[in-house]
């Protein structure tokens, strides 16, 4: 892990220059066009998180960080593990969702920071580590977020991720959870389904639906997939075609009220049966109303909730 890390911190510094160089190339073209203003866009924004990444990587006290992972290319991509997950005895792999890029790595990486702070003060004398696995193309806009392609398409990596894990670990095997928020629980859900995945525990926070009908179809053991969505959160709107034309014709009937109540389907979201949702056959932690991007909130129930799941409690 330590290897790893000094090696992707070298790659950092010049990558960081590569991508000074083509902000210069860019800005010498002046006037740009369309197509030159949003890659220059695309090129500040993968600066400004490698600088974000740098200042944690450089940061002094506990928990360490290590760069795992790191490419700038694209939308841009990166690993970073908070504590060392080789000798931690729980192990959190955090999937962010729709627009996440190397420019959002810095916020997701204190996503998966505050699931770590919780669990140290629920258990002060156990290591804990949290990895922020950012390592696929995530849908930038909703028409490419309406289909599973890019998710499918995370599924070997994210496999190969945890399975390296395993191998790597130093002791007892560590207890190692897997969370997905919004598009990413889509991108876990679909890995563990088409590959499996090397972990105890499965989490989804503001799910538009895992790719499967029940949580018998993710190939984990019987208790331990896990699912929250706020009372607020709009992904409870992610409706399948069908269903949104369904429920426009029960709007214009005098009984729509009342068969919307007794409708069996009102479980379906985009991608499948809602996790949430008793029949599915995971179990549900709590959330306050703080909308889709709020679980981590401090005073949310829900980010309590991860942390508990993280520790085994």
């Amino acid at each position: 892990m330590t290897a790893r890390d000094q090696a992707n911190r070298l790659l950092l510094a010049e990558q960081r220059e590569a991508l000074l160089a083509q902000e210069r190339r860019l800005l010498g073209r002046a006037p740009l066009g369309p197509l030159e203003l949003a890659r220059l866009g695309r090129v500040r924004g993968a600066l400004r998180g490698l600088d974000g990444l740098t200042e944690r990587l450089t940061a002094p006290g506990p928990p360490r960080a290590y760069l795992l992972g790191l490419d700038p290319s694209g939308d841009g991509r990166a690993i970073v593990a908070l504590g060392n997950p080789d000798r931690a005895g729980a192990v959190l792999t955090y999937v962010p969702g729709m627009t996440a890029d190397l420019a959002d790595a810095p916020g997701e990486l204190g996503r998966a920071a505050r699931v770590l702070a919780r669990c140290d003060a629920l258990a002060p004398t156990e290591e804990t580590s949290a990895v922020l696995w950012l390592d696929y193309d995530a849908p930038d806009f909703l028409h490419e977020a309406a289909w599973s392609g890019q998710a499918r398409d995370a599924g070997p990596a994210l496999h190969r991720f945890q399975e390296g894990l395993r191998v790597s670990h130093e002791g007892p095997p560590a207890r190692q959870t897997v969370l997905g928020h919004s598009y990413g629980s889509v991108v876990v859900g679909t890995a563990a389904r088409d590959h499996g995945l090397n972990a105890d525990a499965l989490v989804f926070v503001g799910s538009p639906g895992v790719g499967v009908e029940h949580a018998t179809e993710l190939r984990m053991p019987a208790g331990q997939v896990w699912s929250s969505t706020a009372p607020d959160d709009v992904i409870r709107l992610a409706r399948p075609p069908d269903e949104l034309a369904r429920r426009a014709v029960f709007g214009a009937t005098p009984l729509g009220p009342a068969a919307a109540v007794l409708d069996r389907a009102d479980h379906e979201l985009w991608f499948g049966h809602d996790p949430s949702d008793p029949g599915f056959g995971g179990r549900r932690f709590p959330s306050g109303r703080y909308g889709h991007t709020g679980y981590w909130d401090p005073a949310n129930p829900a980010l309590d909730g991860m942390a508990r799941i993280v520790l085994g409690r």
